[in-house]
C-alpha cells in the first residue's frame, strides 16, 4: 500500500477519535445539567418564633436545601428531637433550625433556658431615656456605670462620683415590669437582664440599692477592658490639671481697735473715771 495513503488514513483515524471524545464529553455535560441536583430536607421554623418559646409540632416545617444538609441543622427524619426544646434566640419563618439555637433537652423555655452553665441573669432597672433610645436589645454589649456619694465621703468638694462598675456585659433581654410606687399605684419600670457571673451578680445587686445605674452601649467587637479611675463632680469644674477647684477663702480683717484702761480719780467726796489709751494704741 502506498505510504502516503497510510499517513492520510492514520491522520483521519486520529481526528475521528478526537471528535468522538469531544462528542462524548458534550453529551455527558448535557446529561449532568439535565439531572436534578442532590437535595436534603431539614427542619425549619414554620412561623416567626420568639426567644424562650418551647417548640411544638405546629411551630415546625421542613425545607429543601440544595446539596448536603448544612452542619448543625436537624434532618427531617430527626424532627422529633426539636419538639419540646426552648428557643434561645429569635427564629424567622423558613429559617433552618440549628442545634445551637435550641436549649438543651429538658431545660424548658423562657429566659432561664438561655443562661449558660455557670452564669446568671441579673435584672437591672434603667430609666426611660435608655428605653426610648431603643439601643438596649438582646445580644448587645454594655458597660455598667454607677453614680452616687461613696459611704463616709461627704466632702462638698468632690460631690457625686461616677464609676464604671462592669464592662463588656451581654444583654439577655429588655422589657417592661410593673411595680408599685409610694402611693401603691402601679407604674412601668424598664428592666434589662444582664448575663453575669455569680460574683458580678452580687456587685450589681448591691449597686442597685446604693447608687444610680446607667448602661452605656459598646461595640460588640471591642472586648478590651479599659482602666477607668472614676470621675467626681468636683473635677468637672476644675482646671486642665484635673484638680478640684479650691474654694476661695475669705479672710476678714479685724479692725484695729485701740486698747484702753481707766483710772478712778477721787477728789474729796467726788470721784471720776479717766480713760487713757494703752501704749501703741490711738486715742
Amino acid at each position: 500500500m502506498n505510504r502516503r495513503l497510510l499517513t492520510i488514513l492514520l491522520v483521519a483515524f486520529l481526528i475521528a477519535i478526537g471528535c468522538t471524545m469531544l462528542v462524548v464529553r458534550l453529551v455527558r455535560n448535557q446529561a449532568a445539567a439535565a439531572r436534578p441536583p442532590a437535595t436534603a430536607n431539614v427542619v425549619a421554623a414554620k412561623t416567626d418564633i420568639k426567644l424562650g418559646t418551647i417548640l411544638t409540632a405546629d411551630n415546625l416545617t421542613t425545607v429543601e436545601v440544595v446539596g448536603a444538609a448544612p452542619q448543625g441543622t436537624i434532618p427531617e427524619k430527626n424532627k422529633s428531637i426539636a419538639i419540646g426544646r426552648g428557643v434561645i434566640s429569635d427564629l424567622y419563618a423558613g429559617e433552618p433550625i440549628m442545634e445551637s439555637r435550641l436549649a438543651a433537652a429538658g431545660s424548658g423555655g423562657g429566659l432561664a433556658a438561655t443562661i449558660p452553665q455557670g452564669m446568671r441573669a441579673c435584672a437591672v432597672k434603667v430609666d426611660d431615656v435608655v428605653n426610648v433610645s431603643g439601643f438596649v436589645t438582646p445580644g448587645m454589649r454594655v458597660d455598667v456605670l454607677i453614680s452616687g456619694t461613696p459611704p463616709g465621703e461627704q466632702s462638698p468638694e468632690q460631690g457625686t462620683v461616677a464609676k464604671t462598675l462592669l464592662q463588656n456585659i451581654k444583654v439577655l433581654s429588655a422589657g417592661t415590669d410593673y411595680q408599685k410606687d409610694a402611693e401603691g399605684k402601679a407604674k412601668a419600670v424598664q428592666v434589662v437582664n444582664l448575663l453575669v457571673t455569680p460574683e458580678q451578680a452580687e456587685v450589681l445587686s448591691l449597686a442597685s440599692n446604693q447608687a444610680r445605674i446607667q448602661l452605656v452601649l459598646r461595640n460588640p467587637l471591642d472586648t478590651k477592658i479599659a482602666e477607668v479611675p472614676g470621675t467626681a463632680t468636683g473635677t468637672l469644674f476644675a482646671g486642665q490639671n484635673g484638680a478640684p477647684a479650691k474654694a476661695r477663702s475669705t479672710v476678714t480683717k479685724k479692725s484695729s481697735i485701740p486698747k484702753t484702761f481707766s483710772i478712778e480719780v477721787i477728789n474729796g467726796s467726788k470721784s471720776s473715771q479717766e480713760k487713757f489709751a494703752s501704749p501703741g494704741g490711738h486715742q
